[in-house]
């Protein structure tokens, strides 16, 4: 009652005068009870049934009036010999809510009701011996109700005693989450608050109810804005469930902004006195049914090590040694190929001993952690060629390579000025780069403002492309041998082979004319081998074998330079961009493919040994050479017609636009600044589920390269993320990934989970998660509430940091950061063993 607060505090700052005034106070206090009692039949005749409990309380004034003085000292002592002022109550001391703490449960919460609101059973001397049991953060909210129970009931009689009613409601609100107010209506409800103050002075208890309205509208406009405002139900989270356990008022945290104030809140303790401060037993059942369901979803994951041969260093596709000890033959390399298990696996890969952070980009290209990575083979075997060298903890990179001992750059701006036509990151962006040892080249062409696919096999040359990745440099594992590169058709600006010991040559050139299938009309082939600058017998063979096939494919010898720093010689040739070549060939070797042969099918096809035409209508695509960059990056591929629908069911043009604009929005207002990322320390990234290649494109200012994932069961877009000037690669998630362990600092998935989900084991999609994330790397996940619940479950079970989520709409949004820890049991794969 608002009349009884004010009145309270003005009391108290006479403390030496209470014997004087407590004769007025107990005067004006049935006065008031004879008021109330002749107008709350009209104004609150639900309510009517407090009535007797009140004048109960009225007839032990008495009594509380005479020990006023005791029960005084006795609630200043509790605390600790706190200043006076520190006893005052909530009133007089507004400063201290937000110093309550939000994390306080229900059921303690409901301990407390019941003390401040006993009725004639209500003794002031039985609650100093319930205050030791409580908490200590919970100290500054239990003075103030200590002060409420014997203060006011002493000062201001029965109209006090409700007004600790409503107080005690008031304080379980703010101890609540900051921005909840459910309860502040139903405490008003039980003690008759608002309604009683309508009919005497209403005014200043309505203002207090709507300063503090405001209070905390305002606390949840803070948090909207720091976390990029992701509306009204996001998580902040310091891998804690604290919001997540209470009870059903808990479950809509922004229900306080919807509570009316003022004239309306009549409604609103009619209303909510059906359940009053207690929450009813079908919600409390069901929070306890989903926390149970939780629990045993989380114990459910027993995770265990990787027993196998490989150690920490285990790529279960390529690891596959029970499968490559049953190959018929090696002689296409099929033993470097993937032959993924029947069941992926579903246990941890192990740290190597030592393992530290990263070193991040740039410094990572000369330099890494030895113990990150801790092989020495390479640079036994390619120390001399300035591959790697082992300095006392690092492993450096000088940057050489075997054709380019001396420098990548040096060796990247002679291949320039050799062939000026391939104009380094104008014309050629985005390049494959076969054999590529530690990828120094793609490592210096970021310099140049060029994206280079590099990859070679997990072969005798150790963890080459591990070193690769160590570096921040992209690339992955894989071997030209029986099968088709994951990539489409006609995309790559150029092709480079630097030493990268494949055998164009051989079996009807059925190697080299792969690598014509990814290259676009007008790319260009530079190889950079012993045959094109050494006159020994195997080389001249070679050499002249490679002409003859490179003549019957129409490729155009652009240049044979040698480069006299390095000793070495590169030839450039230039792949047609029309089909006369082909019809006027006197012999048909190698064949064109058949019509029916798409050249974009590219997941676990076998290579054939054929050419596919060049395509030539003006709205195909690869009959024209794409934007120089940057302008490709933001520009709608002219082979996208509005005819055409998009993914989203938008014509395609109009899809492409809308879903570069949709992820610039959420990179930049979300990713960048709400999810409390250091993205200083991502270097390597990976959309495990690009559509357009939007998210990588928002980054395109940051020092990342983005690996974009195109499912096999996905629309194709892998060509138009190309196009783009970005790069790619098909994949299907219930398979595990040509990567090492601990290869990206971040990876996102965007509505990947619940669709593989439905053919995958999920358990194990995010034990491949977890194989190459990096510790303290981050995964963000956009998807259903299910998928992210479940997540969620999995990601605590491995002990990793759950930075937020958010929900809204059944879509939800995971964020969490991957830890050190590893579990001590293990699991054998059988298959993994040598």
């Amino acid at each position: 009652m608002a009349l009884g607060k004010y009145s309270r505090v003005d009391n108290r700052r006479h403390n030496s005068s209470y014997c004087s005034t407590v004769t007025i106070v107990v005067f004006v206090g049935l006065c008031l009870v004879g008021v109330w009692m002749m107008t709350s039949s009209s104004v609150v005749p639900g309510q009517n049934v407090d009535v007797p409990a009140q004048e109960n309380k009225n007839e032990v004034k008495q009594q509380v009036t005479e020990s006023n003085e005791i029960n005084t000292k006795q609630f200043e002592d509790n605390p600790g010999d706190l200043p006076e002022d520190a006893t005052k109550g909530d009133n007089s001391m507004p400063e201290e809510k937000p110093e309550e703490k939000p994390e306080e449960k229900p059921e303690e919460k409901l301990e407390e009701k019941p003390d401040a609101t006993k009725g004639e059973n209500s003794m002031p001397e039985e609650k100093p011996e319930e205050k030791p049991v409580e908490k200590t953060e919970e100290k500054s909210n239990e003075e103030t109700k200590s002060d409420d129970g014997s203060d006011t009931e002493t000062q201001n009689g029965v109209n006090n005693t409700e007004d600790v009613d409503a107080k005690t409601n008031d304080g379980e609100t703010n101890t609540e989450d900051g921005g909840t107010k459910a309860d502040d209506s139903e405490g008003n409800a039980a003690g008759q608050g608002d309604s009683e103050e309508s009919s005497t002075e209403k005014k200043p208890d309505t203002d207090e109810t709507e300063t503090k309205s405001d209070e905390n509208a305002g606390e949840d406009k803070d948090r909207e804005t720091g976390n990029d405002q992701l509306d009204d139900k996001v998580d902040q989270k310091d891998d804690k469930e604290s919001d997540k356990s209470s009870d059903g008022q808990a479950n809509n945290q922004s229900s306080g902004e919807l509570l009316p104030s003022g004239a309306q809140s009549e409604l609103s303790n009619e209303t909510s006195t059906q359940s009053g401060s207690w929450s009813t037993q079908a919600a409390e059942s069901k929070n306890e049914k989903e926390t149970q369901q939780s629990s045993n979803q989380q114990k459910g994951y027993n995770w265990k090590l990787c027993n196998v041969t490989a150690g920490p260093d285990f790529i279960p596709c390529l690891d596959n040694l029970q499968a490559i000890r049953s190959l018929r033959s090696t002689k296409h390399y099929e033993h470097r190929e993937r032959h993924c298990p029947e069941e992926p696996p579903t246990c941890l890969v192990l740290l190597p001993e030592g393992y530290k952070r990263p070193i991040e980009w740039p410094t990572s290209r000369e330099k890494i952690w030895y113990h990150n990575v801790p092989h020495t083979q390479l640079a036994q075997y390619k120390g001399h060629q300035n591959w790697v060298k082992v300095t006392g903890e690092f492993l450096t990179f000088p940057g050489g390579g075997t054709q380019f001992q001396h420098g990548a750059l040096h060796y990247i701006d002679f291949l320039n000025e050799s062939v000026p036509g391939i104009a380094w990151g104008k014309r050629t962006r985005v390049i494959l780069d076969v054999g590529c040892g530690v990828a120094s080249f793609g490592g210096y062409l970021f310099d140049r403002d060029v994206l280079a696919m590099s990859f070679a096999p997990k072969d005798e040359h150790e963890a080459q492309i591990q070193f690769a990745l160590e570096r921040g440099i992209p690339a992955i594992s894989a071997v030209m041998g029986t099968k088709r590169l994951p990539y489409p058709g006609r995309v790559f600006d150029a092709v480079h082979c630097a030493r990268c010991r494949v055998p164009w040559h051989i079996e009807g050139g059925k190697l080299l004319l792969e690598l014509n299938r990814v290259l676009r009309p007008g790319g260009f082939f530079v190889w950079s081998a012993t045959p094109v600058y050494q006159k020994l017998a195997e080389d001249v063979e070679i050499w002249q074998a490679m002409t003859e096939l490179t003549k019957a494919m129409c490729w155009e010898l652009v240049s044979i330079n040698k480069d006299k720093l390095n000793g070495v010689g590169v030839a450039t040739y230039r792949k047609p961009t029309s089909n006369d070549c082909y019809e006027k060939r006197s012999k048909q070797e190698p064949p064109l493919c058949e019509a029916s042969d798409d050249p974009n099918a590219a997941w676990n096809v076998p290579l054939q040994a054929c050419m596919h035409k060049v395509p030539v209508g003006s709205l195909e695509r690869g009959s024209q050479w794409p934007e120089q960059w940057p302008a490709r990056l933001d520009k709608t591929p002219y082979w996208m017609l509005s005819s055409q629908v998009g993914v989203y069911g938008k014509p395609a043009p109009e899809d492409f636009t809308a879903d570069y604009e949709h992820w610039k929005r959420v990179v930049s207002n979300s990713y960048l600044n709400g999810i409390g990322f250091n993205w200083s320390s991502v270097r390597n990234a990976m959309d495990m589920r690009s559509v357009y290649g939007g998210f990588a494109a928002a980054l395109k200012d940051l020092n990342v390269w983005v690996m974009n994932v195109v499912t096999a069961d996905s629309p194709d877009t892998l060509p138009i993320i190309y196009e783009r000037g970005l790069f790619g690669i098909y994949h299907d998630w219930c398979e595990s990934f040509n990567t090492y362990p601990r290869s990206y600092d971040l990876l996102h998935a965007d509505h990947l989970f619940s669709k593989v989900k439905k053919t995958c084991n999920l358990a194990a999609v995010f034990a491949e998660v977890d194989r190459i994330l990096r510790p303290e790397g981050k995964l963000i996940v956009r998807d259903k509430v299910e998928i992210i619940n479940e997540l969620e479950n999995m990601a605590r079970s491995m002990q990793w940091k759950v930075s937020m989520t958010y929900s809204k709409d059944k879509e939800g949004l995971l964020c969490v950061q991957k830890s050190m820890w590893r579990p001590k049991e293990s699991e054998t794969i059988t298959y993994a063993i040598a």
